[in-house]
C-alpha cells in the first residue's frame, strides 16, 4: 500500500456496505489513513473497476461466529475510526454496536450512515437517494416548472452523505485526540442535503427565490445561467452573474446594445434573453465558442462528456484524473501542499489481506491460526 497524506498513521474499520459509506471510506484511503475492510467470506469482487472500494485492505469475517465478532472488537479496540452502513439495529444485533465497541475503545469515532437517520418515523424504512433528497426539498427545486431533474446521487449520496460522514468523523476524530473521548456521528443523507441547501434558504429568507422550480436565478429560470445547444447539438455553458461579466459576454457574441438584453436580472425578459442566446449559440459548434470563450471572464465552460474531460488540457495539466491499473477515475482530493494524498492502490478482493491485517494491527500468528480452526474466516478461508 502506498498510504500518503494528513491522515497517515490513522486506522479506520470499515464494515462493507454500498454507496456513500464507502466513498466517504476512500476519501480517508486517499488522504493516507489505513483502512481495514470488513468483508464476508467467500464474497465476490475487488480489482481496478471498483472505484469505491479502491485503496484498502480486506479481512474476512464470518460475523455469525462469536470468536469472528470477538476478533472484529480486538480490530476496534486498535482503531481511531470505525464506519458502517447499516440499517438502524444492525450492529447492535451483531454485538458490534457503539456501547459494546467504546467499552473496548474510549476514544473510538463510530461513524454511521444511514438514509433517514438514527431515528425518526423512516429510520427503518428502505430508501434510495431520490427518496432522501425528495424529503429535504432538494429535489422540488431541480428542474423545469414541469418535473424535477434527478441530479444523479451526487446530492444526496455522496454530498449530503459521504462528505458529511468523512467530515464528521475527522471533527470527532481531533475531539477524540483532545479529550479521549470518542462519540458516534450520525450521518444521515437527509440531514447532509438539508445543510446543503443552505444557500437556497438564504436566497428564500431574502425573498429571491420564488420556490417556483425552473424560475429562478440558479435553477434554469435567468438566461445567462444555463446551458445552451450548439450547431454541432453539443452543448455549452455560461454563468455571468456579476454585471462586468455578463457586458464581456454580450460583447464578445455580438449583442451589446440590444435593448431585449439590457437587464440580466428582470425575469419578466428571461424568455426573450433565452431565445436570443439560442438562436446565437446554435450557429456554431461547441468547439467554435470555445476557441473563442474559454478561459476568459465570461463565464463559460465546454458541456462535457467524462472521456472529454479526461483529457481537456486544464483538468490534463492539473492531473485532475488518473489511472490505476488501466482504470480512468479522479485522483484525490483536495490537494496538500506539504501532505499530499495517493491512491493506495485498486479494491482488494474480499479476505485477501486478512492474515497481513491482523499481523500488522498486533494479532500474534497462533491468535490468527486459532481463529482459522475456529472458522472466524468462514469455511474457504
Amino acid at each position: 500500500m502506498n498510504a500518503q497524506g494528513p491522515l497517515r498513521g490513522v486506522k479506520v474499520v470499515e464494515f462493507v456496505g454500498l454507496g456513500p459509506a464507502p466513498f466517504a471510506a476512500m476519501l480517508l484511503s486517499d488522504l493516507g489513513a489505513d483502512v481495514v475492510r470488513i468483508d464476508r467470506p467467500g464474497a465476490h469482487g475487488g480489482g481496478p473497476a471498483e472505484v469505491l472500494a479502491r485503496g484498502r485492505r480486506s479481512v474476512a469475517f464470518d460475523l455469525k461466529n462469536p470468536d469472528a465478532v470477538s476478533a472484529c472488537l480486538d480490530l476496534v479496540a486498535r482503531a481511531d475510526i470505525l464506519l458502517e452502513g447499516f440499517r438502524p439495529g444492525v450492529m447492535e444485533r451483531l454485538g458490534l454496536g457503539p456501547d459494546v465497541a467504546h467499552k473496548r475503545n474510549r476514544a473510538l469515532v463510530y461513524g454511521r450512515m444511514t438514509g433517514w437517520g438514527q431515528h425518526g418515523p423512516l429510520a427503518h424504512a428502505a430508501g434510495h437517494d431520490i427518496n432522501y433528497i425528495s424529503l429535504t426539498g432538494a429535489l422540488d427545486a431541480m428542474g423545469t416548472p414541469e418535473s424535477p431533474a434527478i441530479p444523479l446521487n451526487l446530492v444526496g449520496d455522496f454530498g449530503g452523505g459521504s462528505l458529511y460522514l468523512a467530515f464528521g468523523v475527522l471533527a470527532a476524530l481531533t475531539h477524540a485526540r483532545t479529550t479521549g473521548e470518542g462519540q458516534v456521528v450520525d450521518a444521515a443523507i437527509v440531514d447532509g442535503a438539508a445543510s446543503l441547501m443552505g444557500a437556497i434558504h438564504q436566497l428564500q429568507a431574502m425573498g429571491v427565490w420564488s420556490r417556483g422550480r425552473g424560475e429562478n436565478l440558479l435553477d434554469g429560470g435567468a438566461a445567462f445561467y444555463g446551458t445552451y445547444k450548439c450547431a454541432d447539438g453539443k452543448f455549452v455553458s455560461i454563468g455571468p452573474l456579476e454585471p462586468e461579466f455578463y457586458s464581456l459576454l454580450l460583447e464578445t457574441l455580438g449583442l451589446s446594445g440590444e435593448p431585449v438584453m439590457a437587464n440580466p436580472y428582470d425575469a419578466s425578459q428571461w424568455g426573450a434573453q433565452r431565445a436570443r442566446l439560442e438562436a446565437v449559440f446554435s450557429t456554431r459548434t461547441r468547439d467554435e465558442w470555445s476557441a473563442l470563450l474559454e478561459g476568459s471572464d465570461a463565464c463559460f465552460a465546454p458541456v462535457l462528456t467524462t472521456d472529454e474531460a479526461a483529457v481537456h488540457p486544464h483538468m490534463a495539466e492539473r492531473g485532475v484524473f488518473t489511472e490505476v491499473a488501466g482504470v480512468r477515475q479522479a485522483a484525490p482530493a483536495p490537494r496538500f501542499s506539504r501532505t499530499p494524498g495517493a491512491i493506495q492502490g485498486p479494491a482488494p478482493k474480499p479476505g485477501s489481506d486478512t492474515d497481513s491485517v491482523l499481523a500488522d494491527w498486533g494479532f500474534d500468528r497462533n491468535a490468527i491460526d486459532a481463529l482459522r480452526k475456529k472458522g472466524a474466516f468462514g469455511k474457504q478461508a
